[in-house]
C-alpha cells in the first residue's frame, strides 16, 4: 500500500533517498553500548533532590545499567578520615544513602575510585571549584585499607551478587598531569596495583580496570604493564571528546572547536579496540566511561538540536567495537566549575536544570524506542528494530558538520538561531508487513522538533525562566508525534510513503499493529 507525501520544501532541489526496511529480515541484539551506562559529575550531586528526580525520569523513559561519577571519596562525602595516631576511620553513610537510590531506580554504580581524601592526600593539589584532591596517597596501607573496607561494606550491605555485577575503575585521567593525577604514569600503574589487589583481596571475580585516561591514551603501556607484573585486570576504560583541543576546561574558560572528522569518535574507539587486540590481553572489554562532542561544560553544542544526529552517527559507526559507550552526562547538574548562571550554558545533560529535555535526550529516547531486536540492514544513517508488540521501528538521521571552521568557535557559532536546510526526499518503504490495520506515528528531533535551545534563544535567552516560560519550554518537547494515523497493509505485506529530511534531524517512524486501545482513527 502507498501513503502519501508527508512533507515537501517548496522548490527544494532534494537529493532522493530510498529507505528499505524487511520486516521479515534477519535480526538481532542491538549493540551492548547504547545503553550500558551513563555519566553524572560527583557522587555529592547524587543526594540532592532535583538530581535523583531527574535520574528517576531518566531511568522511566531511557534506563541505563550504569552510572559513573567522580569524587566518591571526595571529602564532601564524608567516607575517610584518620584518628589522632594516623589511623583510618571509614564512614559510609552518604554512600549508603547514595548508592541505595541508585539500586532503587534499577541502575547499578560503576565505581570510579577517586578522588584522594584530604586527610590520606601526599599534597594539597585540588581540581574544580568542589576541590577534588588530584595526589598520590601519602600512605599506601591506608589507600588500600580504603579500598578494601569500602568493597566489603557494599558486600555486607548488598550481598555479594549484586556487586560481583559491578565495575571498579581506578581513577580518572590520570594521563592529564596535575590537572587530575599530581604524578606520573609510573606513579598510576602503582596506584592501579596497589587498588585492584585490595579490590580482588574481597572477592576475585570482581572487575576493575583502568587506565580511565583521557584522548584513549596509554592503553597499550597499561595492558603490558598489568600482563608483566601479574596486575589485576578485567577491562579497559578511556575517555574521548569530539573537539580538536585540549582535554579539561573544568572553569569554563576555553572556546571549542567541533573536530571536521564526522566520525571522530566512533574513530577513536575503533583506534583503541585495534591496541586491546594487538596487546597480550586482547579479549579485554573496552568501555568509554566518557564521551560527548565536547569535553567543556560551557559548549552550546550540547545544547543545540544538532547533537542528537551527532550521537547516532558516532553510535551507529561504534556498533560493537567498544561494550559501553557511556555518555557524559544525563543531566545539566553538575559542578565542576561551579554552579552555573543560566538555564542554558552548553551542560553536558541531557536535562537542563529545569529537567526540560535537550536534543541528546531523544536520541537516546529514540533509540530505546526501536525495540529489542535489531533488524539486519545496511543502509546508512538508520536503523531498524522490532519490539515486543510486532511493531516496525525506524530511526533515521542526516548528520551535517554546518560549523564554519576553525577561525569561529562553538562558543559564538552554536550561541545562535540556526534554521536547518532541507536536505534529502525520503521514500521509505516497509516489505513483508502482515495484512491488517496499522498505528503509524512519526517523531522528530531537529530544528524546531523537540528543540528547547531554539525557542530557549528565541525567548531572548533569559538569564532566568519563569515557571511559564518553564512550561512553555516543556511543552515544545513534549515530543508530539508530527504524523499519526491508522493505515491498511494489503495483500502484498508493503507500506511506503515519502517525507523531507532536514540536516540534522532524526526522525523515528513507528508501525505498530492495531489493538483495541488504538483503534480509533486519530
Amino acid at each position: 500500500m502507498s501513503g502519501k507525501l508527508l512533507a515537501q520544501a517548496d522548490g527544494a532541489d532534494l537529493q532522493p533517498v530510498n529507505i528499505l526496511v524487511d520486516a521479515a529480515a534477519a535480526t538481532k541484539t542491538f549493540p551492548s553500548a547504547h545503553f550500558y551506562s551513563v555519566g553524572a559529575g560527583r557522587a555529592n550531586e547524587g543526594l540532592r533532590a532535583d538530581w535523583q528526580q531527574q535520574l528517576k525520569y531518566i531511568q522511566t523513559h531511557i534506563p541505563f545499567q550504569y552510572i559513573r561519577f567522580h569524587g566518591i571519596f571526595a571529602d564532601d562525602m564524608g567516607v575517610y578520615s584518620e584518628d589522632k595516631n594516623g589511623n583510618p576511620l571509614f564512614n559510609f553513610q552518604y554512600i549508603d544513602v547514595l548508592f541505595d537510590f541508585l539500586l532503587s531506580q534499577n541502575i547499578r554504580p560503576f565505581v570510579e575510585f577517586g578522588f584522594m581524601p584530604e586527610a590520606l592526600a601526599s599534597t594539597p593539589q585540588t581540581i574544580f571549584w568542589w576541590k577534588g584532591n588530584i595526589s598520590y596517597p601519602k600512605n599506601e596501607a591506608n589507600w588500600q585499607a580504603l579500598i578494601k573496607a569500602s568493597v566489603q561494606h557494599w558486600v555486607n550491605r548488598y550481598g555479594l551478587e549484586e556487586v560481583k555485577k559491578w565495575y571498579f575503575e581506578v581513577w580518572n585521567e590520570p594521563n592529564l598531569k596535575d590537572l587530575f593525577f599530581a604524578g606520573t604514569q609510573e606513579d598510576y600503574f602503582k596506584l592501579y596495583a596497589l587498588t585492584a589487589k585490595a579490590v580482588k583481596s574481597v572477592d576475585e571475580s570482581f572487575k576493575v580496570g583502568g587506565p580511565a585516561t583521557a584522548g584513549g591514551e596509554w592503553i597499550p603501556a597499561f595492558i603490558t604493564y598489568c600482563k608483566n607484573n601479574a596486575v589485576p585486570l578485567d577491562f579497559v576504560s578511556t575517555h574521548n571528546y569530539g573537539v580538536k583541543s585540549g582535554f579539561l576546561d573544568h572553569l569554563g574558560n576555553h572556546t571549542t572547536v567541533l573536530h571536521s572528522d564526522p566520525l571522530a569518535i566512533a574513530h577513536s574507539v575503533q583506534k583503541n579496540r585495534k591496541e586491546i587486540m594487538a596487546s597480550a590481553i586482547p579479549a579485554l572489554s573496552l568501555h568509554y566511561t566518557e564521551w560527548s562532542s565536547s569535553y567543556t561544560p560551557t559548549d552550546p553544542f550540547h545544547d543545540s538540536y544538532h547533537s542528537a544526529a551527532y550521537i547516532l552517527h558516532q553510535l551507529k559507526a561504534i556498533d560493537t567495537a567498544a561494550m559501553n559507550m557511556s555518555y557524559w552526562t544525563f543531566t545539566d547538574i553538575f559542578e565542576e566549575n561551579g554552579p552555573r548562571f543560566t538555564p542554558f550554558h552548553g551542560g553536558f545533560g541531557m536535562l537542563n536544570y529545569q529537567s526540560i529535555p535537550k536534543a541528546s535526550f531523544f536520541a537516546y529516547k529514540y533509540l530505546k524506542a526501536l525495540g529489542d531486536r535489531q533488524i539486519v540492514t545496511n543502509q546508512p544513517n538508520l536503523l531498524a528494530g522490532k519490539d515486543s508488540t510486532g511493531g516496525i521501528n525506524i530511526l533515521f538521521w542526516n548528520y551535517t558538520n554546518t560549523h564554519p571552521g576553525d577561525t569561529v568557535s562553538n562558543q559564538a557559532y552554536y550561541k545562535q538561531v540556526l534554521p536547518s536546510a532541507a536536505i534529502a526526499q525520503v521514500q521509505w518503504q516497509v516489505e513483508n508487513l502482515p495484512p491488517g490495520k496499522y498505528e503509524l506515528t512519526i517523531r522528530k528531533t531537529g530544528y524546531e522538533n523537540n528543540d528547547a535551545y531554539t525557542a530557549y534563544m528565541k525567548l531572548g535567552s533569559p538569564q532566568q525562566l519563569s515557571k511559564q516560560q518553564v512550561a512553555y519550554l516543556k511543552e515544545k518537547t513534549a515530543d508530539l508525534p508530527v504524523f499519526s494515523e491508522l493505515v491498511q497493509v494489503a495483500n502484498d505485506k508493503k507500506y511506503n510513503a515519502a517525507l523531507t529530511l532536514h540536516q540534522n534531524e532524526v526522525i523515528l517512524i513507528q508501525i505498530k499493529p492495531q489493538t483495541k486501545n488504538n483503534s480509533k482513527k486519530k
